[in-house]
């Protein structure tokens, strides 16, 4: 006998048909001799819903009364939920983030776990009730009812699971897995067995909308271990764990990628000590997020450099660098859209050179031009442009035979 945490996302839970299925999921686990707690997201398409209300009354309303209005969508669920597990026989309680004692920064819209007051899931547990938790919400230290962001329901399972010491956090999806890249685009993409957190985080952070990469630091960080799988079919997914006695005989194990890429380069920058600390010091100051930089000199006293954002931050990218041209002394902004990243990620890189040169020489040879280029222990990323992502993704899945079935060793 152990304790499971199970987190169902909104697809999951997207109408009291699925929501009936969700509480026969939950009744297994509590029948084969488990303590369950259950983390659920809005119903399908509620927060999209609520986000639209909220717009149709005001172009840039208040993040508190947001989070006050967001936070309502999980809470359908929790009582929808609890209802269900009650009508086939099972006692269940539901409880927001705030009843399960979820504390948070006071930051509204992406706030942080700071501590969970578990102690009221426990005597909910100990009368062998099904808890049943508002995933994505919190309170602050001053009474303030927050949400954690993106994926932020994904991030209350693991942190829940580590609180309470769970033997194991299971996140049910509407895939049966972590694939080696997204079967949406690659017919041959491959289910694995298990994935290491970093590759698991790296994955996360590239793109691969599976899991978020909060929820994966936070599983690495307290050693919790997770399972990816299936909200509509019975069938074991992928495990997320520490590399001990993982399958290890492929260098690459997944193949990540996002469009809307642009590409900035501020070009005749003064060649200064503190010419790179100043820039990216200023972006980041006006909440612009910088991916990839490159700098590039032409002479002893001028420099350019380039650097990858979301498309969708390019106005504010722009518009900031012109306000503060004065302290950057730059002589003009050139930007490039309709880029993508294509991303290989493998802790096997590490001890195996030539993984970046494998990808690079496979890119030119179906005449691919590679725009920039960031690498890590366990990754290797290139711009390429957007026209060519799906192709990019597929000549890497063939090349790096992540089609093949691993062996364990």
């Amino acid at each position: 006998m152990g304790l499971i945490v199970q987190k169902f996302g909104g697809t999951s839970v997207g109408s009291v048909e699925r929501i009936q299925n969700v509480a026969k999921r939950v009744i297994m686990e509590k029948e084969s001799g488990h303590d369950v707690v259950v983390v659920v997201s809005a119903m399908g398409k509620t927060t999209d819903q609520l986000v639209s209300l909220a717009n149709e009354l005001s172009s840039k309303p208040s993040k508190r009364e947001m989070d006050m209005l967001l936070t309502t969508g999980e809470q359908v669920t929790i009582a929808l939920l609890s209802m269900a597990l009650y009508e086939m026989g099972h006692e269940a309680i539901s409880f927001t983030g705030w009843q399960a004692g979820m504390m948070t920064e006071s930051v509204h819209g992406n706030a942080r776990i700071t501590n969970i007051q578990t102690e009221r899931i426990q005597e909910q547990l100990e009368q062998g009730k099904i808890v049943v938790v508002a995933g994505f919400q919190g309170i602050s230290e001053n009474g303030e009812i927050t949400t954690l962001g993106r994926g932020g329901s994904d991030t209350t399972a693991v942190a829940l699971a580590a609180a309470l010491k769970a033997d194991k956090c299971d996140i049910y999806t509407d895939v049966t897995g972590v694939f080696t890249t997204d079967p949406r685009y690659v017919k041959t993409a491959r289910k694995l067995d298990a994935i290491s957190y970093d590759e698991m985080l790296e994955l996360a952070n590239l793109g691969a909308g599976v899991l978020h990469p909060r929820a994966v630091e936070f599983a690495k960080n307290y050693d919790v271990p997770l399972e990816v799988r299936s909200s509509m079919e019975l069938e074991r997914g992928t495990i997320v764990k520490e590399e001990a006695d993982m399958e290890q005989n492929l260098v690459v194990r997944g193949i990540a990628f996002e469009d809307q890429v642009t590409r900035v380069s501020v070009c005749g920058l003064p060649n200064g000590l503190h010419t790179l600390s100043t820039i990216f010091t200023t972006l980041a100051n006006n909440g612009i997020n910088v991916d990839i930089i490159i700098q590039s000199t032409s002479n002893e006293e001028k420099t350019s450099i380039s650097f990858s954002v979301k498309t969708v931050d390019l106005e504010d990218t722009i518009r900031v660098l012109e306000e503060h041209k004065s302290l950057l002394q730059f002589e003009q902004i050139e930007s490039e859209s309709n880029l993508a990243k294509v991303s290989i990620v493998g802790s096997g890189m590490i001890s195996n050179p030539g993984v970046a040169a494998q990808m690079f020489q496979v890119l030119s040879e179906n005449g691919i031009l590679i725009k920039m280029v960031s690498t890590s222990e366990i990754k290797v990323s290139a711009v390429v442009d957007v026209e060519y992502m799906v192709k990019s993704v597929e000549v890497l899945h063939e090349v790096f035979e992540l089609s093949k079935e691993e062996a364990a060793v």
